[in-house]
């Protein structure tokens, strides 16, 4: 789903999206050729990125968003912050929460399971294991990706966003297509 100014800003259901094209409150930008969805008076295209009418505030501030264990292996490419492993992950605080260790993106990250066990509630210089990234807040885009870890071909346009002067702007219209941002029927 795209916001007002076509910035990415929601992954939908289709139903979602038809509810929002059906009370106006969304238009549709692109739509799957060939499906359609119909009701017992009306037919129309299945949606696949739509933009809302009006816009609608987004917290820019990722630190404040929920921590999830998905978007943590979002954030950190689905892999073990120690040892790259990409199987049996689970979430490592850094700084061990007896240790004094808060639940923030700034020490959490993903951790294999035999790598978790090996630290144990040890400090990182104690164990000698340290992040290969640190820890911080992720970009919004990863919440996008998390919401639909397989994105569709037609989406690729409407997610180039470019950080421009500490706001988001979409490519130019020209490069893109029309140039409005995405609702998506996941």
């Amino acid at each position: 789903m795209l916001n007002a100014t076509y910035e990415p800003i929601n992954v939908c259901t289709v139903r979602r999206a038809a509810v929002l094209l059906l009370k106006e409150r969304a238009e549709l930008i692109e739509d799957r050729t060939g499906t359609t969805l119909h009701s017992a008076t009306e037919v129309m295209p299945r949606p696949e990125v739509i933009r809302l009418k009006r816009y609608a505030p987004v917290p820019r501030h990722t630190a404040t968003r929920r921590i999830t264990r998905r978007a943590i292996f979002a954030r950190d490419g689905w892999a073990c912050q120690y040892c790259d492993a990409k199987s049996d992950l689970t979430v490592d605080h850094v700084i061990p929460r007896a240790k004094g260790g808060g639940s923030t993106w700034d020490n959490v990250v993903a951790c294999c399971a035999p790598c978790n066990r090996r630290k144990g509630d040890m400090l990182p210089h104690v164990a000698k294991m340290h992040p290969r990234n640190t820890p911080r807040a992720p970009h919004p885009d990863v919440f996008i990706h998390v919401a639909a870890p397989r994105t569709p071909s037609i989406w690729e346009p409407w997610l180039r966003v470019v950080a421009r002067r500490g706001e988001a702007l979409v490519e130019s219209a020209a490069s893109a297509g029309s140039g409005e941002a995405w609702a998506t029927a996941a």
